[in-house]
């Protein structure tokens, strides 16, 4: 048995979210505020905190209106029809094998219950709305007789001033936890109710409460481990009395470091019990050595009691680090270690400590539900790996118990070397979205991107875990062509788009051949994205009889079977398969040489543009392109857009003309013609032989210049990056990219960030270029 999902509803953020969950191990990512917390903490409240956990912020922001809405119902006439005050509800779903049905009879709805899922619904719920509204217009009644006598000018309002100011102090004793039953034949495949159906409140004894914790039970590691304490010296009224006194001994004390006598005591004892701690957590110590850390040249861990003077009274026992092998080697004290080895000690120990206080519960659930959040915290990238690569053998039950009995994992995590060491099944991303005024938040479950994406899951697996990108942990994305974009990005937004540096933005470099792989992942997690290619202009060439082109000037690429076959350059036929059945047309071959976007009849070789967006093969056709061609609407009001090289008036040497680059290099060069043909600008390797005599000799030294072999695009970028940035000009349709990159996510951005701190982000960027 395992728990397969749960639905929360009217919690924070999490209006309606269903998140499915692993048999083993999942991991839920997103970027900040969208929710993982609150959908940890609510399951961990229902199940075991009680009503005493929740307060009125725990409700959804649309409830409060609710709530205040009735604030004015005349209790003397009959409730509005339909009336009921908002509730928080979790929905519990377990998949349950046959041999595990005993276990779950409280829950089955009917004696012909039929399937592998059974559900409880716990609800935190009004126990009488009459009663509520009565007892808070009691309440405002009470507060308007005390305050009858202040003066009428005075602007004192008493508690409650409205229902939902009432149940700031009031929600435990107007609210309790009830439970239902769930008939999963009146759900659907999202495990949302059909119709009308009201489930069957869960009745008599053993109470609702009781059965869901003889099911599961749960505990919580949490972020805020407080490994060290930064100032040991320093006391407080928090601190122990045992610590207090230890610090008392120490400074007024001292004389007994002579006596002998008490010494022997002490050292006698803590011989004895060096070799009880020993044994005690011998079985712990060899299973954390498992996780392969420390390993051999690192110093291996050793129990050792602290009965010394100074803490006799607090009876601590210490960690020490024992240096080499043998009974006389050297110990050091755990202070003398990092945070990281000492925090994965410490998750390690807790984790086994939850597990064994779970083994030896009465009526032990049969499931054990484990929350880790951010077990990355001081953790080094190769030792995060080493974590989640051996965390589930902690976990591991042997014998017959692992029949009975199982173990969940659930890990909240903001590190790529934790996500793409398990790959994309375990991973649930939280997608914050907007509907209306409303901030919610979607739970995304990517091994179903797995499943059904079979030709690029593998490649972006490899990819996303070779760059150890944080595209599930981003506002947004911008996807770039190469590493000069990627190098160049940062000064072109804090030059074109100032606030844009307040937002979590996942820059990408895939290379327009490879772009348009991305679309499938990006359109699932429908996340804003902008795409910075270049327009790869070339001059169709008819392909060798031998289907094999040796000229290396010459490229090799795929249009769609409906592309427009209007050029040079033969095309293969489409695929049928042997019984003659309609097939998926195959792609077609073209082939092309380089060359600048105003030759006529040329096309772009670039996959992103042919394939995704603007979905167009021919230059003219890019030329022409709309900003709705350019852009695509994904489900929530997020978009992709793509950004290429776009004709505008280019002045060279007197004269204007309507050009663009063919790459990112030739249109900076288009971009600042006088800047980047000074000879103080020759480390960029623009500068055009001989004299340029308009704009079109200048597009075609510097394509000739950078389609060398021997021209080094990064050497450029780093060029650029040496000079003063104010002196050069963002080329026109990345600026424009990133503006309109600006302006999606300055919605998300204001829900977030003060007014203050958005108007001073713009006033900055006055006076700067193109703002």
């Amino acid at each position: 048995m395992h728990l397969h999902s749960y639905r929360l509803k009217n919690f924070r953020r999490l209006k309606d979210a269903h998140i499915e969950l692993a048999d083993d191990i999942s991991i839920f990512v997103g970027s900040n505020n969208s929710g993982k917390t609150s959908a940890t903490q609510a399951i961990h409240a229902f199940v075991t905190g009680g009503r005493d956990r929740f307060t009125l912020y725990d409700f959804n922001s649309t409830c409060w209106k609710s709530f205040d809405e009735a604030a004015d119902i005349d209790l003397a006439l009959p409730l509005p029809e339909g009336f009921s005050f908002p509730s928080i509800d979790l929905d519990l779903w377990f998949e349950v094998a046959a041999s595990d049905l005993y276990l779950v009879i409280p829950l089955l709805p009917s004696t012909a219950w039929e399937g592998s899922k059974v559900g409880i619904r716990v609800s935190l719920i009004a126990k009488s709305p009459i009663n509520l509204i009565q007892n808070f217009q009691e309440a405002k009644a009470k507060g308007a007789v005390q305050t009858a006598e202040l003066p009428p000018e005075s602007r004192y309002i008493p508690w409650p001033r409205s229902i939902t100011d009432y149940l700031q102090r009031e929600l435990k004793s107007e609210y309790e936890l009830r439970y239902f039953i769930l008939d999963r034949s009146q759900f659907d495949e999202n495990l949302r109710e059909v119709g009308d159906y009201v489930p069957d409140e869960l009745g008599g004894e053993p109470g609702g409460g009781t059965i869901l914790k003889s099911l599961i039970h749960i505990d919580n590691l949490g972020a805020q481990r407080h490994l060290a304490d930064p100032s040991p010296e320093a006391g407080g009224r928090s601190e122990d009395l045992s610590k207090r006194l230890s610090r008392f001994y120490k400074r007024n004390l001292n004389q007994r470091q002579d006596d002998h006598i008490a010494l022997k005591a002490l050292f006698d004892s803590e011989q004895a019990l060096n070799i009880h701690l020993d044994g005690v957590f011998k079985p712990t110590l060899d299973r954390l050595a498992k996780l392969g850390y420390p390993g051999v040249n690192n110093p291996r861990l050793k129990i050792m009691s602290a009965l010394d003077p100074a803490h006799v009274m607090s009876q601590d026992a210490r960690v020490h680090y024992q240096i080499g092998d043998g009974e006389d080697t050297a110990t050091l004290p755990d202070s003398y270690n990092g945070l990281g080895f000492k925090n994965l000690i410490y998750m390690v120990v807790e984790i086994l400590d939850s597990q064994a206080r779970w083994a030896t519960m009465d009526n032990r659930p049969p499931l054990h539900l484990l929350f880790v959040e951010e077990p990355e915290a001081h953790l080094h990238a190769q030792l995060q790996q080493v974590f989640i690569r051996n965390i589930l053998e902690l976990l591991n039950i042997e014998g017959d118990d692992g029949s009975i009995f199982g173990s969940q994992m659930v890990i909240t995590t903001h590190s790529p070397h934790i996500l793409y060491e398990r790959g994309f099944k375990p991973i649930r991303y939280f997608r914050r979205k907007k509907v209306g005024n409303e901030q919610l938040t979607e739970v995304l479950n990517l091994s179903a991107f797995y499943q059904s994406q079979p030709d690029d899951r593998d490649f972006l697996e490899r990819y996303l875990k070779l760059t150890h990108c944080d595209l599930f942990f981003s506002d947004a994305a911008i996807l770039v062509e190469g590493n000069v974009e990627r190098l160049l990005l940062p000064v072109m937004i804090r030059k074109s788009a100032k606030t844009l540096r307040s937002a979590c933005l996942c820059i990408l470099e895939v290379g327009g051949a490879f772009g348009h792989r991305f679309q499938s992942l990006i359109e699932f997690l429908g996340l804003t994205t902008l795409i910075i290619t270049d327009i790869d202009s070339v001059a169709l060439v008819a392909q060798a009889a031998d289907d094999n082109v040796d000229d290396e000037e010459v490229e090799e690429f795929e249009v769609p079977a409906d592309a427009e076959d209007d050029a040079a350059g033969q095309v293969r036929d489409n695929v049928q398969d042997p019984a003659g059945e309609p097939m998926v047309p195959a792609p077609k071959k073209k082939y092309g040489k380089a060359c600048l976007p105003s030759e006529p009849g040329a096309a772009t070789s670039n996959q992103t543009l042919i394939k995704w967006l603007p979905g167009k093969l021919t230059i003219e056709d890019l030329r022409n392109a709309s900003e709705a061609d350019k852009t695509h609407v994904l489900e929530d009001d997020a978009k992709v857009r793509v950004a290429y090289q776009t004709e505008r008036a280019i002045t060279w040497n007197g004269a204007s003309e309507t050009l663009c680059g063919r790459t990112l290099e030739e249109d900076f060069g288009l971009e600042n013609p006088d800047w980047s043909q000074a000879i103080a600008r020759k480390p960029l390797g623009l500068i055009v032989k001989g004299e340029a005599a308009g704009p079109a000799a200048l597009a075609k030294g510097l394509h000739q210049k950078v389609s060398r072999k021997s021209f080094d695009k990064t050497k450029f970028a780093l060029a650029v990056l040496t000079e003063d940035e104010k002196a050069w000009h963002v080329p026109t349709y990345i600026r424009d990219g990133l503006v309109w990159l600006k302006d999606e996510i300055r919605i998300e951005l204001e829900t977030v960030l003060p007014d203050a701190i958005l108007i001073a982000e713009e006033d900055l960027a006055i006076g700067d270029e193109h703002e």
